[in-house]
């Protein structure tokens, strides 16, 4: 049998490799496209707050796309064929951003004001504030559609976003380190303890925001008056 041209044999390997990693990336660079859609949107939304408030309604926002192996491996857990078409269909969380807000208003506030912009489409919402996990974990999801234009035209991608008060991302900051050690020690009372925390830091939360309506004289949520000094036409009813 005649062995094939070992040069042949590696362009043909490279070819297979393009054919797989070419879709990839292109399906990395329009998520990562969405995501920094979203965050230019937030970071308007920030400056227009700042400009009418004398204050930012956000003190952080980082945004993260989902590592390849963590992608492979989401999708074999759920048991999908690894595909960019289920990747796609099946993944809301390739892109992600998380919002660090000093104040659970302002939370739902940037969340309201994004959310009637016509270009998002909500897809998802999860108020973990208002319903806490078992665990104690506090945050507020949304899983939205927005576009992505590219030379081919206008696609939509998903991205999901999470929004949280300074304490409530300290306390699942920590939480993660935790849960993820090795051989940990002790499992069911540390989690008791971590419970109480985050109930503690829930009223700490509350507190701050009580403290913020004194100081600001209102306790009206901020959209309101957003909307009313903004150029922007109010939502409707």
């Amino acid at each position: 049998m005649e062995k094939n041209n070992p040069l042949e044999e590696d362009l043909l390997r490279l070819e297979e490799l393009q054919n797989i990693t070419q879709p990839f990336m292109q399906m990395m660079m329009e998520y990562r496209c969405a995501m920094e859609e979203i965050a230019t949107k937030l970071r308007n939304l920030n400056d227009e707050f700042a400009l009418l408030y004398d204050r930012n309604p956000f003190e952080t926002i980082k945004t993260r796309i989902k590592r390849p192996v963590s992608i492979l491996e989401k999708m074999k857990r759920r048991g999908f064929p690894v595909t960019i078409e289920n990747m796609r269909r099946e993944l809301s969380d390739i892109a992600g951003v998380r919002v660090i807000c000093s104040f659970q208003e302002d939370i739902y506030t940037l969340a309201d004001l994004l959310l009637e912009q016509d270009d998002i489409r909500l897809i998802q919402k999860k108020d973990y504030i208002e319903h806490p996990k078992p665990n104690g974990y506090r945050s507020f999801h949304l899983i939205v559609e927005v576009p992505v234009f590219l030379s081919s035209g206008k696609i939509m991608r998903r991205v999901e976003i999470q929004f949280r008060t300074i304490a409530m991302d300290f306390w699942a900051s920590l939480d993660h380190k935790l849960r993820y050690k090795k051989n940990l020690k002790h499992g069911e009372s540390i989690a008791a303890e971590l419970k109480d925390c985050a109930d503690a830091i829930s009223r700490i939360d509350g507190k701050m925001q009580d403290i913020l309506i004194r100081i600001e004289g209102d306790d009206e949520p901020k959209r309101k008056h957003f909307e009313e000094n903004s150029d922007a036409p109010p939502a409707a009813e």
